[in-house]
């Protein structure tokens, strides 16, 4: 039987070997979560020193190189950072995690978690934004969720609850908890952002078949969970174009205008 701990890292390092399926299929940010990060920072994207950590192939990275930030990405995995040295090969990635970051002290503006931040240790994690943030500058954590409002996402996610035992949403919809994470030593701001994307279906299924839960129950029964789901979701969508809703939960964590000093980092950036 395998430990909470153990079962975390088994998840947190199956990504590597599916990496290039994640960067195909995965849904990317909409444009509006940025502008809410610049409304809440009170500064644009534009000419900011972003660090991207848990940066995986490169989805959020790019989108915040689209917005005029100049990005340094922080990604452990080792298949992960190849992807993403392949999607955006003019973008620097170093191998470290947000519990030791491979960076200076106070040279950052904005550090930015993708859907990463539940990896980190926050005891470790907090410490270490503070520590690499500038005063003043900001800690952006966020996820996108299945928006469970909407009659045929709910009925999937019962349905996987179903077939493999375990509710596969459940750490989606307990993020809110993340809040106490920071809370305490930085002021927090949520937002939620409603946006939706239409993809075809077997990109659909390759999205879902991408997640951690899933690349862990091996080939044999995530193919059969997916084939069933393949039929019923073509009852939805029999035009193979389904719409997938998401909302993206955004903490946004500002430091104060004073830092104390801290004992340097080894790495630098």
């Amino acid at each position: 039987m395998t430990t909470p701990r153990a079962d975390h890292l088994a998840r947190a390092h199956s990504f590597n070997a599916a990496a290039a399926r994640y960067a195909a299929n995965r849904p990317s940010y909409p444009p509006a979560l940025f502008d809410t990060i610049e409304e809440l920072t009170g500064r644009p994207l534009a000419g900011s020193r972003v660090v991207d950590v848990g940066a995986g192939t490169g989805i959020a990275t790019a989108r915040l190189r689209e917005r005029g930030a100049d990005v340094i990405a922080v990604e452990p995995g080792e298949g992960m950072a190849a992807e993403f040295r392949r999607t955006l090969p003019g973008v620097p990635v170093v191998r470290g995690s947000g519990d030791a970051l491979p960076l200076a002290d106070h040279r950052t503006d904005l550090l930015t978690y993708a859907q990463s931040w539940h990896w980190t240790d926050p005891a470790r994690a907090v410490p270490e934004a503070v520590r690499v943030l500038r005063p003043g500058g900001a800690l952006a954590l966020w996820w996108n969720r299945d928006a469970l409002d909407v009659p045929w996402i709910a009925e999937a996610g019962e349905r996987a609850r179903r077939h493999f035992g375990f509710d596969v949403s459940a750490e989606k919809r307990d993020l809110d908890a993340h809040a106490a994470d920071v809370d305490g030593c930085l002021d927090v701001v949520r937002r939620d952002i409603r946006w939706s994307r239409k993809v075809p279906l077997d990109t659909h299924l390759a999205n879902l078949g991408s997640h951690s839960l899933f690349l862990l129950q091996g080939e044999e029964r995530s193919a059969a969970y997916l084939a069933e789901e393949r039929r019923h979701v073509l009852e939805v969508f029999p035009g193979g174009i389904v719409e997938e809703t998401y909302d993206v939960l955004l903490l946004l964590a500002t430091t104060t205008t004073t830092t104390t000093a801290t004992t340097p980092a080894s790495a630098t950036a």
